[in-house]
């Protein structure tokens, strides 16, 4: 599963999934884009982990909503490792806000964030790979809310069902170009957005009752699946999602 030689963005680099994602990937001899868009320390604490197991990565900052900085992040990977093998679109964010209390300015940084940099990621991704020729992997970090709905989290699941969406076509649209799209689909993951929750046990015991192993998902975990579906092991997977959720969208409460 060696990815040696290749070149990765990840967006959102700099915490939660993925800063694992950017630990793994390096681990595995990607040389790695972190993405930021505020916290810089968390960003040079990524690159530093990476610095110290022999891994090779540099922290960039960008507002994955602005395409402008998207294409920003791609021209400088390319000018510093000389091309992009694999675009993880990780950035996100949510309100915990429902269809009746969402405002227009929560709807908007949500799917500026969530679907428009998936969109625009994927794009401007494949053209750079499209020019450089040999294809690649493009990987949409979604949520298990892609298909399942969550009350109170309107914008966040209208979002990522978008982006469920982009994966299948762009994967077929950019197969003939030999690059392969796809999703992962987190169910719930010891992050720092998780945290609440986590924290409290009672609505731990409840959340991890509703999942068929019996607990979250450490973000090592997504990023171990991230990094085999951007390797040459995964190259028959396109157009669809990889969900990774200790069972959780099919738990029954039996009869």
């Amino acid at each position: 599963m060696s990815l040696d030689g290749k070149v990765a963005i990840v967006t959102g680099g700099d915490s939660g999934i993925g800063h694992a994602i950017s630990v793994e990937l390096a681990r595995q001899g990607a040389r790695v884009t972190v993405n930021y868009h505020r916290d810089e320390a968390a960003a040079a604490a990524t690159v530093a982990a990476i610095d110290a197991a022999g891994g090779t990565a540099r922290a960039i900052q960008g507002d994955v909503s602005s395409v402008a900085d998207i294409g920003m992040l791609v021209d400088r990977t390319v000018e510093a490792y000389g091309r992009l093998d694999v675009m993880v679109n990780n950035a996100g964010m949510e309100t915990r806000s429902s269809t009746l209390e969402t405002t227009e300015a929560q709807f908007d940084r949500v799917i500026g964030v969530d679907l428009k940099s998936a969109f625009f990621g994927v794009q401007l991704a494949a053209k750079q790979m499209i020019e450089q020729g040999n294809g690649g992997r493009i990987i949409n970090i979604s949520s298990i809310h892609e298909d399942q709905p969550m009350p109170g989290n309107a914008p966040y699941c209208a979002a990522k069902g978008g982006v469920r969406m982009i994966t299948r076509t762009a994967g077929v649209e950019l197969a003939p170009h030999g690059i392969t799209v796809v999703g992962v689909a987190p169910g719930a993951v010891h992050t720092p957005i998780d945290e609440a929750t986590l924290s409290d046990p009672a609505k731990r015991k409840k959340l991890e009752s509703a999942i068929p192993l019996g607990r979250v998902a450490e973000p090592d975990e997504i990023a171990r699946l991230v990094a085999f579906l951007a390797s040459d092991a995964a190259s028959y997977g396109t157009a669809t999602t990889y969900v990774a959720d200790g069972g959780m969208m099919q738990a029954s409460v039996g009869l």
